[in-house]
């Protein structure tokens, strides 16, 4: 495993951060550091790949180390409200309220913004769901979304992605935490959204795939969306209203928007 990485500015990433998310989708880090006006930006994968993200945008490739999650200092756990413990290597004890999400997983540790507001959003919802409700997870990744699903107490959990290496990925974490009632699929987004109602969805996206389909998202009764700009934030909104959604939650987090929306159903 190799690691990309680049400084960059704000208005640099502002100008390039859509096409670098076609790119390398989940696998983006973007690091805001205290002090810095400067924005770290990370991207573990494989030389090939990599090559052809350093010829288009700059940045150096190094060998990424077996504990660089570890080394770089980095949390060992992240507390997710009063339920959950997401940690990057396994502790000396698991239980129902812990989940393992490896470092080496470049699809979503949970430290990214967008991820960590979902995480958290999900978490509040899922205090005042009926038992048995279920979640589709759009753009899945790691997992990470549609394991704490099952942790937090959904019965069942759907996990979409595009990329077989993603889906993979999940399929791993979920035997890694002994996780069953998990159901991984290699799909394009766009054409899961209404296959089969789910109480709720969650989509971390870009926000033109949001646009996209939301109106195809109508019959959830709840839905958690990020991977919205705060430039975004007025239109993903609008959008929402218009798909029949209120908006019971917004959480911000450095340029970052996370939204809860109530299908009223």
């Amino acid at each position: 495993m190799m690691m990309w990485r680049r400084q960059a500015t704000p208005d640099w990433l502002a100008g390039n951060e859509e096409q670098l998310r076609h790119c390398a989708g989940t696998q983006l880090a973007v690091i805001h550091r205290v002090g810095r006006k400067r924005i770290l930006l990370e991207i573990a994968g494989t030389k090939r790949n990599l090559k052809a993200i350093e010829a288009r945008f700059g940045g150096t490739i190094s060998f990424l180390p077996r504990n660089t999650f570890t080394a770089s200092g980095q949390r060992r756990s992240i507390r997710i409200g009063r339920s959950l413990t997401i940690f990057n290597a396994r502790p000396s004890q698991c239980s129902q309220k812990t989940l393992v999400i490896p470092a080496g997983a470049a699809f979503g540790t949970g430290e990214h913004a967008t991820t960590a507001m979902s995480l958290r959003l999900l978490e509040q919802l899922s205090r005042k769901l009926s038992p048995g409700w279920r979640l589709l997870d759009l753009g899945t990744g790691s997992g990470i979304l549609a394991l704490a699903a099952r942790k937090l107490g959904a019965t069942k959990v759907i996990g979409i992605d595009i990329d077989p290496r993603a889906i993979a990925t999940a399929k791993a974490n979920a035997k890694a935490n002994k996780i069953t009632g998990a159901d991984f699929r290699v799909a394009e987004v766009r054409d899961c959204c209404q296959r089969k109602r789910s109480d709720v969805v969650t989509a971390n996206l870009f926000s033109a795939v949001l646009l996209e389909i939301l109106p195809e998202l109508h019959e959830a009764r709840w839905l958690i969306c990020s991977g919205v700009l705060r430039s975004q934030e007025e239109e993903v909104v609008r959008a929402a209203l218009r798909s029949g959604f209120d908006i019971e939650r917004i959480r911000r987090r450095g340029k970052w928007v996370a939204l809860l929306c109530n299908g009223k159903q």
